[in-house]
């Protein structure tokens, strides 16, 4: 009997691929989940897979693996796909390409097989990642081959079949969660139009339900790398997952906006990801105070088309990883401390300090003490403004 090995979450989807590659192919499915934050329950995974008919399941505890090798290198380079989008499950997806290609090799399996749709993006990022690292391997992709037209089908086949889901016609999500952020697709959150009802959201609270008064959170970098969180040390995976908690209270972190998928829809997409929001403003502004000027706008640059790189499955290519080395490559300078008021949905950065600060208050200040020489300002815009000097007055005549 050939052998698949499933990237499986336990949803909707896989669990009902895993019954469904059974009947259409006759592969022994063996299943693999990465335990990355979108699952608490290990016994629920195993359930339901038995249930669906695997013979083996996978559970991998990644968490650390995800922090240290994904989010980080998408911290330091401010990576946002189109300015607000912190990218969680696109970090989420190679490193599940990298397991996934490592567990069929361990199996002797052929086939590898996913649970994305046909229409998105998740199906790019594995695919490409697997096909990079092992080509050899064939793919199946089972929501671009079966039957069913929509999650309700898809529903009733899994009740039919006894496996047990969450989904339900009442409350039809998608949801990805990881320790970075979750997605909540699908249902009402189809409609553009329509504000997204607060039972969608999971890891944070509605602006009526937080609390009145601000709360101040400092937060410590070394080399770029948050280190403490109000004094107290805390591994990266701890400081995450402690300010989903913190700031989530706060309702902070929610993000709704049209995006512009790969394979060329505009989509719709609901996020969640309170930490990822505090600690990549944090990190911009322990950055935007320690590094010069040419260095922070071209790197804005650089970090748009990292986002890019990253939505777009491209994790593994040579432009992506050159451009991790050289957002790394100034790290040792984002070190200090920041001061961030979590305040009804907002994360404001109030103070930061380091010892590697450019910034000088006895240049800045209009106040007594200033030592800036206005006296050179003169000179320094005749000079400036020399190649722009009667441009308009000899316009070329139409």
């Amino acid at each position: 009997m050939k052998k698949v090995v499933l990237a499986f979450s336990g949803g909707l989807d896989t669990s009902c691929a895993v019954k469904w590659l059974q009947e259409k192919y006759g592969f022994e499915v063996v299943c693999f989940s990465a335990f990355i934050g979108e699952v608490s329950d290990k016994s629920k995974l195993h359930k339901r897979a038995k249930a669906a008919g695997a013979s083996k399941l996978y559970i991998e505890d990644l968490k650390e693996e995800f922090a240290r090798d994904f989010i980080l290198p998408a911290l330091r380079a401010h990576a946002r796909y189109e300015g607000k989008y912190p990218l969680a499950t696109a970090l989420g997806r190679p490193l599940i390409a990298q397991h996934l290609v490592r567990i069929a090799e361990k199996e002797k399996a052929e086939f590898v097989a996913h649970g994305c749709t046909g229409k998105g993006n998740d199906q790019v990022r594995i695919e490409v990642g697997v096909r990079t690292l092992n080509p050899s391997l064939k793919i199946i992709a089972p929501l671009r081959e079966w039957e069913f037209k929509t999650r309700e089908e898809e529903i009733e086949y899994a009740q039919e079949n006894n496996i047990p889901i969450d989904a339900t016609k009442a409350s039809p999500y998608s949801i990805d969660k990881n320790i970075w952020g979750i997605a909540i697709e699908a249902g009402i959150l189809e409609n553009p139009w329509q504000e997204p009802p607060e039972e969608a959201y999971v890891m944070t609270r509605g602006l009526d339900r937080v609390p009145k008064k601000p709360r101040y959170l400092e937060i410590e970098f070394k080399d770029g790398v948050p280190i403490k969180l109000n004094g107290a040390a805390k591994s990266l995976v701890d400081m995450i997952e402690s300010l989903n908690e913190i700031a989530g209270t706060y309702g902070v972190g929610r993000f709704d906006q049209i995006e512009n998928r790969l394979v060329g829809i505009k989509s719709r997409e609901v996020y969640e990801a309170p930490a990822a929001e505090v600690l990549l403003k944090a990190h911009q502004e322990l950055e935007g105070m320690a590094m010069d000027r040419d260095f922070i706008h071209y790197k804005k640059l650089l970090s748009e088309k990292y986002a890019q790189l990253v939505y777009f499955g491209l994790w593994f290519s040579p432009l992506k990883e050159a451009l991790d080395e050289f957002f790394k490559s100034n790290q040792k300078r984002v070190s200090g401390k920041v001061r961030m008021k979590l305040d009804h949905g907002h994360a404001i950065c109030v103070g930061r300090k380091s010892d590697y600060s450019l910034y000088c208050e006895k240049l800045a200040t209009y106040s007594k003490g200033d030592l800036f020489d206005r006296t050179s300002a003169e000179g320094f815009l005749k000079i400036w403004g020399l190649p722009y000097e009667g441009l308009k007055a000899k316009q070329p005549q139409e």
